[in-house]
């Protein structure tokens, strides 16, 4: 009964990627990727916080299913960065796939970080 709580997490985990990243690409003129990084930061942050909760007893396996597997399984995307990240640096902006890599890896870091302080200080 495991899979059903990943289905569950995906299925909205997926649906809230597409919408977030549509949402954040819209408001940017800007050929960056601006979309695929909130989204991934976003996944990072719950995952993280996730992490944290679970180090300090409050995350029970079937939530880390639900929402760590599932839910930031499916809303956080390295395939589109990866395409994203190429697509630049065949346009040209090697500045800019360089920065997206860059970016991306330091913010996700700091983002689970971030979530994994937080959870524990609200539940450790």
């Amino acid at each position: 009964m495991n899979w059903l709580l990943v289905v569950v997490g995906a299925a909205v985990g997926a649906p809230l990627r597409y919408l977030l990243d549509r949402a954040v690409q819209a408001r940017h003129d800007s050929v960056f990727p601006w979309g695929t990084f909130v989204v991934n930061a976003a996944a990072c942050l719950v995952l993280g916080a996730l992490a944290g909760a679970a180090l300090a007893g409050a995350a029970s396996s079937r939530l880390q299913l639900l929402l760590g597997t599932g839910l930031c399984g499916a809303l956080s995307t390295y395939s589109t960065f990866s395409y994203e990240t190429l697509r630049l640096a065949e346009r040209g902006r090697g500045f800019l796939a360089a920065a997206n890599v860059v970016a991306s890896v330091l913010v996700g870091l700091g983002a689970v970080r971030l979530g994994s302080t937080a959870a524990l200080r609200l539940f450790g």
